[in-house]
């Protein structure tokens, strides 16, 4: 698969990433072997950027999936790793960028990001943990730095914060779970703060381009409207050795204009690590599945589900996927 300079950093990337969030413990739950087979496939099939995050509990599944694979820097056919975290302060991102270390048995890691940065004082109230990634960068312990964001005002922001080499930010072209401020963003707005990203020559790779997998049914529109924005790599989540060669068949040409694939078996998640109980999906829901559980989160009553897909542009923090 061919590989892409990414921005103006010497990491060169395949213009398809594997999001590792998927196999792990908020969605699919796999057992460390199978979520493992998965990434090793990816890899094997010929990806080459890995994202990962501090918060996704998901490094025992690369580290096993990388156990035979040269991870030196002089390996140009090492699978490129990015994680980020949430954490605010200096010491807090030190611990994560030590632990995502340690975890994956390396030295070394070639991106690593503020996770899920929003609308200000979010970015003001992190500045500990921005020059920690400074610092940890000038060290040559890590390789490039960035963001990643919901938010079209956190992106257009960072092609202006020379600091800045990685953008990770969330687009497709329905819009779902784009923001802008305190309320809702629109793609064409995103599409905007990513062209000037891309002027500025920060690397950019984008998330969500299936909206959560709720635009899988739409599987080449959503497809090429990231990639014909520019990005460097489109990241997907992938739980199936099935869905690595499909996506791989895309990048690589392969697949037909009208290629449909399989859905009728997918159903509606609220992810309870993101859900902020706002009640929208409730409100928007036509048949009333939605309801509150015990611990106070949305949660969905399958005996009734349409699986109509009408809450999740509603969802502000895109806690709806479907998978």
């Amino acid at each position: 698969m061919k590989k892409t300079k990414l921005g103006n950093t010497d990491i060169y990337v395949t213009p398809i990433g594997l999001g590792v969030l998927t196999i792990g413990n908020t969605q699919l739950d796999l057992p460390l072997e199978e979520g493992a087979e998965v990434v090793k496939y990816a890899y094997e099939k010929g990806i080459r950027l890995f994202d990962t995050a501090q918060y996704y509990e998901t490094y025992p599944y690369m580290r096993e999936a990388f156990r035979d694979i040269d991870l030196s820097l002089d390996n140009p056919d090492r699978p490129i790793i990015a994680s980020k975290s949430l954490d605010h302060s200096y010491e807090e991102m030190e611990a994560a960028i030590h632990e995502c270390l340690d975890a994956l048995g390396i030295d070394r890691i070639d991106i690593f990001k503020m996770h899920e940065v929003r609308q200000e004082p979010d970015w003001s109230d992190r500045a500990g943990a921005w020059q920690c990634l400074i610092d940890y960068r000038e060290k040559g312990i890590v390789g490039a730095i960035g963001v990643s964001t919901h938010h079209v005002d956190i992106t257009e922001m960072m092609a202006d914060v020379p600091e800045c080499d990685i953008v990770f930010p969330l687009i497709n072209y329905a819009g779902l779970g784009i923001r802008k401020g305190a309320g809702p963003g629109t793609a064409e707005e995103m599409e905007a703060a990513i062209r000037k990203c891309l002027d500025a020559g920060k690397g950019v790779f984008a998330m969500k381009a299936f909206g959560g997998g709720n635009l899988t049914g739409t599987y080449m529109k959503s497809l090429n409207y990231v990639r014909d924005l520019g990005c460097h790599s489109i990241i997907i989540g992938m739980g199936k050795k099935a869905e690595v060669d499909d996506i791989v068949r895309y990048a690589e040409g392969e697949l037909p204009d009208d290629y449909q694939p399989e859905t009728r078996d997918k159903i509606i998640h609220i992810d309870q690590g993101d859900c902020e109980a706002c009640g929208a999906c409730l409100s928007r829901c036509p048949n009333k599945a939605i309801f509150w559980n015990e611990k106070g989160l949305a949660d969905v009553n399958y005996d009734i589900c349409l699986t109509c897909g009408y809450c999740a542009p509603v969802c502000p923090v895109r806690a709806i996927i479907m998978w």
